[in-house]
């Protein structure tokens, strides 16, 4: 069995994030959310690995390699637009080359990987097994209809959905998908469906195989799925302190500090974990909190935030519920006359 990973997209709804970096390699608890998903690939035991990527290429190629860190080989496959789903799959045909594959999207979450997906496939042999998860909003998903626990129908994005099923980042294929998604049209938005394509496998009688998932799964193309994915992975880690902590500061409740971190005179309150080389001095930071790498807060609370790479935060009263780039500068002058100095980029949400 393969694996095909699902990298392109343009995260249109993480802007202005997205502007300069890879939905995919935005940190979940300090580890890019792409990783997550290459490594309970390789936990179910599956070497080879194909990556959908599209205009963020050299940003995905750099941060996975050849995919050895991972105990995988890697083969980049490169869609000259976001095409679909579907399109993904075809143009990995030869990638593929006949053989059973997991279909994997990049920026999903899964608690309990997919080691049991893979699994219950290798033992029922179905011609593709779907993920699906009871969600509030099924009109944003590809939506499943079931009937006497098989699947009958898939729609995407429906206006009237026929279940609160939707399909989950994850479906094991074989080889017939390829005859599916060489066969269906797209659809208005211009795009190969892979609703479609499982769709077409339905009616030409193929046994496509429903899984209910148990543990929580989150698609993290939105910000407040970001921060709530951050607080689950947050709460399932263990306390480990590598940093240097001095005898002003507070460590309470789980909390991981990197190597080469240093806290100051300063509580942090967990889940929260703080970056390799990352500076905290005269400061709160909350519960499900983290912040990555050669980051510098000082005077500063911040709770419930994710502060990406080389950041600084000083004198600001107070953070929360909020998603920071790289190389950003968040302070409070003492200028006069007192007043907001801001430059930010296309698509920014700010509140005052």
């Amino acid at each position: 069995m393969k694996a095909l990973v699902l990298s392109g997209g343009k995260g249109t709804r993480l802007r202005p994030i997205t502007h300069t970096s890879a939905k995919q390699l935005v940190p979940i608890a300090n580890k890019p959310i792409l990783f997550y998903g290459l490594e309970f690939i390789a936990q179910a035991g599956i070497k080879e690995v194909g990556i959908i990527v599209g205009d963020t290429k050299r940003e995905i190629m750099n941060a996975a390699g050849d995919g050895s860190r991972f105990g995988l080989k890697i083969t980049y496959i490169e869609q000259e637009a976001p095409l679909g789903l579907a399109h993904a799959v075809k143009i990995a045909e030869n990638f593929i080359n006949g053989d059973d594959f997991v279909m994997y999207l990049g920026d999903n979450l899964l608690r309990d990987g997919i080691i049991s997906l893979v699994n219950e496939f290798n033992s029922t042999k179905p011609n593709a097994q779907i993920m699906l998860v009871k969600v509030d909003n099924p009109s944003a998903f590809g939506v499943a209809e079931l009937k006497n626990g098989k699947v009958v129908r898939l729609v995407e994005k429906p206006k009237v959905p026929p279940s609160d099923l939707a399909l989950a980042g994850v479906y094991i294929f074989d080889k017939n998908i390829f005859t599916a998604v060489n066969s269906i049209k797209p659809s208005g938005r211009g795009e190969l469906e892979i609703t479609d394509a499982i769709q077409y496998l339905v009616e030409k009688g193929m046994n496509v195989k429903p899984c209910i998932v148990a543990g929580w799964w989150k698609d993290t193309g939105k910000l407040e799925d970001l921060l709530e994915a951050n607080r689950l992975v947050l709460e399932t880690m263990e306390q480990k302190i590598s940093g240097k902590v001095d005898d002003k500061s507070k460590i309470e409740g789980r909390v991981v500090l990197e190597k080469g971190s240093e806290v100051v005179n300063s509580i942090i309150r967990g889940p929260a974990i703080i970056g390799e080389n990352t500076k905290v001095i005269n400061s709160y930071i909350g519960p499900f909190s983290a912040i990555y790498f050669n980051c510098n807060i000082e005077n500063s609370e911040i709770e419930h935030t994710i502060i990406l790479e080389n950041s600084k935060v000083a004198n600001v009263a107070r953070i929360e519920d909020s998603l920071i780039g790289q190389n950003v500068n968040i302070i409070k002058s003492g200028k006069k006359p007192q007043a907001y100095r801001i430059m930010v980029g296309d698509s920014s949400s700010i509140e005052l």
